[in-house]
């Protein structure tokens, strides 16, 4: 594998390149690939009826431990069974019957209401192609994915261009389990191991299954749930992790998958492969190959399913919420065998 330098990055920036492959103005990148054949034929693999939720709980437990600003969701009440019961709502509330209601007596009613605070990038999400940018190392400018400007990112509109609410209607279609850490022989992988394009096409061979143009590839490594079950997330936001080597990206590219996700907080393998560059499998994979990626998933669960009945294939359902402009979005993805 060798050393990520300025060279490496530049020739396999180039080499997984798919700006204009489907027109100047596409913002959906390798999403492009999947078709309604693809979704009909994903419907089919239903077969058990079995839902499997692979999102993180929205809560305080979460992983985030605020760098780079990211915190857990922060969940506050605006009304309470409380309130109701001291009668404290009802004296925020209308006391006066609306005019199209009529009667001697008028009873406001009473509920629970709350609001929720939380960064975007935070618990299970997708990215938004508009989230990385690419730094041309010749020619020093700055690109997202297809050629525009970083400029279409600001402050009162966020992702003019590339925002995820353009996903709305395109995470769908067969998933394909690759479990790298029961293929190595582990219940979990260990921070700092690498998965390589070769183990990837390894574990589709031993699992029977093969990764198809068009795929929604989620990519277990067992290192969210383990953290879950031990509540201790240590060094799990930005410290050491197992990942995909930076080379992945090519195999990724080749394979046309329309999407990746694992159950790590970067996706790559950290400590990353270079003296020179963060998070450098991110510098390729949204900006210029325009691969969407996923984040803290949690896949335990299914990759037992999947071990048990031998089938790594079926329907994934994962809508990202509508918000216009933003860099990313928390979800609950959806597999159903």
């Amino acid at each position: 594998m060798g050393k990520i330098d300025e060279k490496k990055m530049m020739e396999t920036a180039e080499r997984v390149k798919n700006w204009g492959k489907w027109g100047e103005d596409d913002e959906v990148g390798t999403t492009n690939y999947v078709t309604a054949k693809d979704i009909a034929y994903a419907a089919s693999l239903v077969k058990k009826g079995k839902v499997f939720a692979l999102g993180m709980n929205l809560d305080n437990n979460g992983p985030q431990n605020g760098r780079e600003g990211r915190v857990n969701p922060i969940h506050c009440m605006l009304y309470t069974g409380t309130d109701a019961m001291t009668g404290a709502q009802a004296e925020h509330k209308q006391k006066e019957p609306p005019p199209h209601q009529k009667g001697d007596k008028f009873y406001p009613g009473a509920h629970a209401d709350d609001y929720l605070t939380l960064p975007l990038q935070c618990a299970t999400h997708w990215d938004a192609l508009g989230h990385v940018f690419f730094h041309d190392l010749y020619t020093d400018e700055y690109f997202m994915y297809n050629g525009y400007s970083p400029k279409n990112v600001n402050a009162t509109g966020g992702c003019t261009k590339e925002g995820i609410e353009k996903f709305k209607d395109k995470m769908a279609g067969r998933g394909v389990l690759l479990d790298m850490a029961r293929f190595y022989g582990k219940e979990f992988m260990l921070p700092g191991e690498g998965i390589t394009s070769e183990d990837l096409e390894a574990c589709a061979k031993k699992q029977g299954v093969e990764v198809r143009r068009g795929d929604f590839l989620l990519v277990r490594t067992g290192d969210s749930d383990r953290r879950i079950r031990e509540k201790n997330w240590g060094s799990f936001c930005g410290g050491a992790a197992p990942g995909l080597e930076f080379e992945t990206i090519i195999w990724l590219h080749d394979k046309e998958v329309a999407a990746v996700a694992t159950d790590t907080w970067g996706a790559e393998v950290r400590p990353n492969r270079t003296d020179m560059f963060d998070q450098p499998w991110h510098w390729v994979c949204i900006p210029m190959a325009g691969l969407p990626m996923g984040e803290n998933f949690r896949l335990d669960a299914l990759a037992e399913d999947c071990a048990q009945d031998h089938k790594y294939e079926f329907l994934f359902v994962a809508p990202p919420l509508v918000i216009t402009g933003g860099t990313a979005s928390p979800l609950n993805p959806y597999v159903i065998k």
